[in-house]
């Protein structure tokens, strides 16, 4: 007992092994995760399926539910695949078969579904006991020549029946339809695309193996979603189709319409793939509630059979434009795909690029090019080689016949006719398995004729294979006949923008007024708020400004523009408009400081408005002319300014003592007038100023008169409707053609703008300006006044002018500016005088004249003068520019 317990002890520990469990760990994850990759989650190149989507196919081929032949209950087909092919839950091999059936989920469905088979909105399938299915033609061309010897088999999973391990598949239908896929360690998620595109560029790659993947992109633009929607970037489909990586941005298709006249809705027909229809709306509804999406007073889902039909419908005071861009930043009805193109090659996972892709699906169907033919080759081969002993049984009949009744046996008959006529054991019984119709005329004439086919074909065959660019044709031809059979149009458009949103995109682009003091503080205000007045009325206020500050730059702009930002030390900075704070007319405004990184002691002496930085073009035909205090002008292209940079960029080199002035924007051929405080002026043509490098100093535009006189202004012409406005500053201006400045050299002293006099102030501004622009005249009091250009009439080149705004003693005007007139709504004249005596009644404001508005009033004196009593000394001595 003692020996038995101990011999039994050894052999217990015999059977024990010790292993390391860190090992042994490894070694079960690997083995696990390489069976779900290769089994279960990544599709193969070849036929663009997995195992389970192989099995369902090539089980209803078997169950024969071919395009033309009835339904079968889908329960029937389940069972038939878990019980031969996939011993895995019902559930997993409905799903798939209920996801090749949903024309929302697959390009190109492959499933021919009847009854219940869910919905976009997310509702289940009916039980299988209740559906029924069978094959799409489509499907059928996947599965075609399968019995050929095309494809190679293994055994399922206990060995009883064969299965395939891939199929024929005579388009690129991982491409057509993609795939997705969870494994371990890796994921799959492969966009759908076009088949007319997938098969052109298929063709392309057959007759130049060595293209480039961005010449394949002309025939496959990007991918091709079944819900359709529009892909918004060219970039993310790009990288894609290069690197087998790549985000695509996906919106949906929505359009604003506007009924009841004044009403406006958004209509959804199109929303990105694989997003649920009802829980978008109800997220939508939810921010709607919880006022994160402001605008929308309705919402309906109105889809029916016909299609999606999703309506926003859009308040009064909103606008549909900014919803909508709300809408795809804040809901589903913008999302991402994120590509990464990874399938089984020879078994193994592999990242693939669009070219990888075709060429592996080539590869795959010139192989079964290959053995279809071969296979075809041997099946003709072995008809042929019965057909011939045929033709020798009839060729010797009576011999035949006469040899078949002496045999006692029919093996005697076969062995006697092998014998005799050097036949095979093949080509004899097929004799003796002839019917005795086969020997009347015709049927000799039949298999005569049916063996000089097979020769042919045999021949055919044969050069199919010793061919491979035959072999290469036929599969383009193939290609050919599912295009005519199963192409369509791209349903998915691409526009070919910016993937990202941009900020602008949620800022409404309406004109504005910007405004910046002189102690640098800025704002934008509706253009609205300024009321348009006749010459010598009293403006509104347009800023509370405070102490020494008032307003000294003002233009109109449009909130998607670009602002360049010049200071007096030859500084550029860049600033979008809708970035500016809003503010009313009476606001200070936001220290320009606190926007944009200018230094505190620095101040903007000049601002340019730009509407892209993108367009080339734009940037290369247009240019920026400088000009300083001391006279010195500068030209240099704008595509110099077009990188904009946080903390500035020098855009002139400034002399010691002077300071910038003025930047206008050109097209290269403008005509300049720099105009000094002294009263004079300098015309010459953009052209004779060179182009210069940003940190150049420039090149002399005019001379002053003396010590104490300077630039005020400069003015760039490229029409001869544009006159020349002037302006002092005590209040006085007047317009001149601009064919009363003769042109001259440029670094002359100029000729004479307007006749200076201790009434007329020195000049303060000179602007180019046409009847449909308006004035903006602000003083240093803070009073705005806008006057409309057609209301000032031209006169000479040296006379006084004429008052445009009656100012106080100490009052004088701080800046000028023009402006493009807009459709702005009329004032009522109650509420003009209302604010005008308001205004007279403020000792701290100017008292200013409104003749033109109401002239009714006895204490309105004009003080405009008339010009048949203005100076009309026309002073035209030039001297000669210093060199």
């Amino acid at each position: 007992m003692a020996e038995d317990t101990e011999n039994g002890d050894n052999g217990s520990q015999d059977r024990i092994i010790p292993i390391n469990i860190e090992e042994e760990m490894r070694s079960a994850y690997i083995d696990y995760s390489m069976s779900v990759i290769v089994s279960r989650a990544l599709p193969d190149v070849r036929d663009g399926l997995k195992p389970v989507h192989r099995r369902v196919l090539y089980g209803m081929l078997n169950l024969g539910l071919n395009s033309n032949k009835p339904y079968k209950k889908s329960a029937r087909i389940v069972g038939e695949v878990l019980g031969k092919y996939h011993p895995h839950g019902d559930s997993s091999v409905y799903g798939t078969m209920v996801r090749m059936a949903q024309e929302w989920s697959l390009r190109y469905p492959l499933v021919d579904g009847q009854g219940n088979y869910g919905s976009i909105d997310g509702d289940n399938p009916a039980a299988m006991r209740y559906t029924e299915a069978r094959l799409l033609k489509i499907a059928e061309e996947m599965l075609a020549d399968i019995n050929k010897d095309t494809i190679d088999y293994q055994l399922n999973f206990d060995d009883t029946e064969q299965e395939p391990t891939v199929l024929p598949a005579k388009f690129p239908n991982l491409l057509v339809n993609g795939a997705s896929g969870i494994a371990v360690g890796m994921a799959t998620n492969m966009a759908p695309h076009n088949l007319t595109e997938v098969i052109n560029a298929t063709m392309a790659y057959i007759d130049d193996r060595n293209i480039e993947i961005t010449e394949l992109m002309k025939f496959v633009k990007g991918p091709d979603f079944p819900t359709g929607g529009i892909i918004y970037g060219f970039e993310g489909a790009r990288e894609a189709s290069e690197t087998g990586r790549g985000r695509i941005i996906l919106r949906a298709r929505a359009e604003i319409e506007v009924y009841n006249n004044d009403r406006e809705r958004i209509i959804v027909t199109e929303i990105p793939y694989q997003i649920n229809k009802s829980i978008m709306i109800e997220r939508t509804a939810e921010l709607v509630n919880e006022k994160k999406l402001e605008g929308i007073s309705a919402m309906r889902d109105e889809s029916n059979r016909e299609g999606i039909r999703v309506v926003y419908e859009i308040k009064r005071d909103a606008n549909a434009a900014i919803v909508l861009n709300n809408l795809f930043k804040y809901t589903s009805l913008q999302t991402s795909f994120s590509v990464n193109n990874i399938a089984l090659v020879h078994g193994r996972p592999m990242l693939l690029n669009l070219k990888d892709l075709i060429h592996h699906f080539v590869e795959h169907r010139h192989e079964v090019i290959v053995r279809r033919t071969k296979f075809e080759l041997a099946e003709a081969e072995k008809r042929a080689h019965i057909l011939e002993g045929l033709l020798i049984a009839l060729d010797h009949l009576d011999e035949v016949i006469q040899l078949i009744r002496s045999s006692n046996t029919p093996d005697e008959a076969r062995d006697g006719l092998m014998t005799r006529f050097n036949l095979s054991d093949i080509q004899a019984r097929a004799i003796l398995d002839m019917t005795l119709r086969r020997l009347t005329g015709l049927e000799r004439d039949k298999i005569k004729a049916e063996y000089n086919e097979l020769m042919k074909l045999i021949d055919y065959l044969k050069s199919i294979l010793a061919d491979e660019g035959l072999r290469m044709e036929i599969i383009k031809n193939e290609l050919i006949e599912i295009k005519e059979k199963y192409g369509d149009e791209r349903r998915t458009q691409i526009v070919h923008s910016s993937a990202e949103m941009q900020t602008e995109d949620f800022i409404e682009d309406e004109n504005v007024v910007i405004t910046i003091s002189h102690e640098g503080y800025i704002k934008r205000t509706p253009l609205t708020e300024y009321r348009t007045q006749a010459r010598g009325g009293k403006g509104s206020i347009g800023s509370n400004s405070r102490d020494a500050d008032f307003i000294e730059h003002l233009l109109i702009a449009s909130n998607h523009n670009y602002m360049l930002f010049f200071t007096e030390s030859g500084q550029c900075f860049w600033l979008r408009v809708f970035e500016i704070p809003e503010g009313t007319r009476t606001s200070k405004g936001r220290a320009i400081q606190n926007i944009i990184n200018i230094p505190k002691e620095e101040n903007i002496k000049a601002y340019i408005k730009l509407t892209s930085l993108k367009d080339r073009d734009y940037l290369e035909n247009n240019f920026i002319i400088m000009c300083t205090r001391k006279g010195v002008i500068k030209k240099t292209s704008l595509e110099a300014y077009s990188r904009p940079r946080a903390n500035g960029i020098n855009a002139i080199n400034i002399n010691e003592g002077d300071t910038l002035l003025q930047a206008t924007l050109t097209t290269g051929s403008s005509e300049i007038v720099m105009a000094l405080k002294s009263g004079r002026a300098i015309r010459f043509n953009e052209s004779t100023v060179r182009p210069m490098g940003r940190t150049a100093t420039g090149v002399r535009g005019i001379t002053l008169a003396g010590e104490n006189d300077e630039v005020v202004g400069m003015i760039a012409i490229d029409d001869a409707e544009t006159t020349v406005l002037v302006v002092s500053e005590k209040g006085y201006g007047k317009r001149t053609d601009i064919e009363d400045y003769r042109v001259t050299n440029r670094g002359g002293k100029g000729v004479k703008t307007i006749n200076v006099t201790e009434k007329t102030g020195q000049l303060v501004a000179i602007k180019g300006v046409t009847d449909e622009h308006d004035l903006m005249i602000i003083n240093r009091s803070g009073i705005i006044i806008r006057i409309s250009m057609n209301q000032l009439r031209t006169m000479g080149r040296a006379t006084q002018g004429v008052r445009l705004i009656s100012l106080k003693e100490n009052d004088s005007i701080a800046s000028v500016a023009q402006v493009e007139r807009e459709e702005e709504v009329a004032e009522e004249i109650s509420e003009i005088i209302a604010e005008t005596e308001a205004l007279a009644d403020d000792e701290n404001k100017t008292s200013v004249i409104v003749d033109d508005v109401v002239p009714e009033h006895d204490n309105v004196e004009d003080h405009t003068i008339d010009p048949e009593e203005l100076d009309t000394d026309d002073d035209d001595t030039e001297e000669e520019p210093e060199k």
